[in-house]
């Protein structure tokens, strides 16, 4: 399983640290349903019930609490539900406060962090992890993530490099192809991961998905709607897509001015914010009469996020202000909290939006000049990039 889920790519897995935690919400009439429980009878609760059990029995068997963790990790991935993270964290409780915990509990840890945008912390578990054992794949892969994420390529790069002795070949390659297209090698990459992906038809089918929503955000970056909708469909045709998944190609459908589908996509899934944002601002595209009540819920959720002082949704809380409130010095202002945290593409496209749509030239100039050092390109940057560096009138 370590290299299964795993690979949420590179950013992808921190892309979507979704909040379910909100300000109390009253329903409208008592038929109104708040949330739909797991069947009793579901294959994947009864494991958890297994898993539980034998860890309430044996609370520091390590395999069994590293097992339930993991097994909670996929949930929050495929859900978007953080209480997951949360009982993944207290199956680790005999080990998550120690300073030196064993190898698959640190690594575990280092998963948690960084899914929590705790990079610092995660990375020095993960280094610590490598110093013991240099052949844990695990431990590469995670740590190429979070350095990704960060904007730190070369870095990302050696990590990915490390994979090619310790996991298959197409996951080296896709870690290698993803860390090459964010730092100057756009198409070539994009090329190379693409024919990877043909030579892998038996791939896992999580990693076709990995591949896949990797090659349709390569194809945009490109400025190739036509392969990217060719790439999301192939995802989808995948079966029971993942909540990076729909809010990536709900962005594409957005973009491509179709907020009907936007809606009908995500119309169930609300309870993800990432996803209710998107759904909100189908809505408003379509002047539907109920768009301000989604509105005033994300706004309901980010308040009560402000109250606990959590600030791993940054993102989501910068284009709301932005392009439901249409507040730029707001949105700039949370834009730029976030582009300090993390520098993946929808943060560095947000914030120089951001910029512009406050004409503010010198907040945008420190992404601007890592754009230039890094070799980043975005087909979508380009009309932003300009109107940045015209002369001030």
């Amino acid at each position: 399983m370590i290299l299964k889920k795993c690979l949420y790519g590179l950013g992808l897995a921190s892309t979507i640290v979704l909040n379910s935690y909100a300000a109390p919400y009253t329903p409208s009439n008592g038929s109104e349903v708040l949330e739909k429980l797991p069947s009793r009878n579901d294959p994947a609760q009864q494991e958890f019930r297994r898993l539980r059990t034998a860890l309430a029995r044996d609370p520091k068997n390590l395999r069994v609490a590293v097992d339930l963790g993991r097994r909670y990790i996929e949930t929050w991935r495929d859900g978007g539900d953080p209480r997951y993270l949360g009982y993944a964290q207290a199956a680790l409780a005999p080990w998550w406060d120690m300073p030196d915990p064993p190898i698959a509990a640190r690594v575990m840890r280092a998963t948690l962090l960084q899914s929590t945008h705790r990079f610092t912390a995660a990375l020095a578990d993960l280094d610590a992890v490598l110093r013991d054992d240099r052949n844990n794949a695990q431990a590469w892969l995670t740590r190429g993530t979070v350095l990704t994420v960060l904007g730190d390529y070369p870095e990302a790069r050696k990590s990915c490099m490390q994979l090619s002795s310790l996991a298959p070949a197409v996951i080296t390659q896709t870690c290698l192809y993803q860390v090459e297209n964010l730092s100057g090698n756009a198409e070539k990459s994009y090329n190379e991961l693409n024919q990877a992906f043909k030579n892998n038809p038996d791939a896992d089918p999580g990693i076709k998905l990995w591949i896949l929503t990797l090659l349709a955000e390569m194809s945009l970056r490109l400025g190739d709607t036509t392969a990217a909708q060719t790439h999301f469909q192939q995802a989808l045709a995948l079966g029971n897509p993942d909540n990076y998944l729909l809010a990536a190609y709900t962005d594409f459908l957005l973009e491509q001015h179709d907020p009907a589908k936007v809606v009908s996509l995500l119309k169930d899934k609300i309870q993800v914010d990432a996803l209710l944002l998107r759904y909100a601002l189908a809505l408003q595209a379509l002047n539907a009469p109920d768009a301000e009540k989604f509105t005033d819920m994300l706004r309901q959720r980010f308040e009560a996020a402000r109250m606990r002082g959590d600030t791993i949704h940054q993102r989501e809380q910068a284009r709301f202000e932005l392009e439901l409130m249409h507040n730029p010095a707001a949105a700039l202002k949370v834009a730029q909290e976030n582009w300090n945290t993390q520098k993946e593409p929808a943060d560095t496209f947000l914030l120089l939006s951001a910029a512009v749509a406050a004409n503010d030239k010198n907040a945008a100039r420190p992404v601007l000049d890592w754009i230039k050092k890094t070799g980043f390109q975005d087909h979508a940057l380009a009309p932003l990039i300009v109107k940045l560096n015209a002369p001030s009138k």
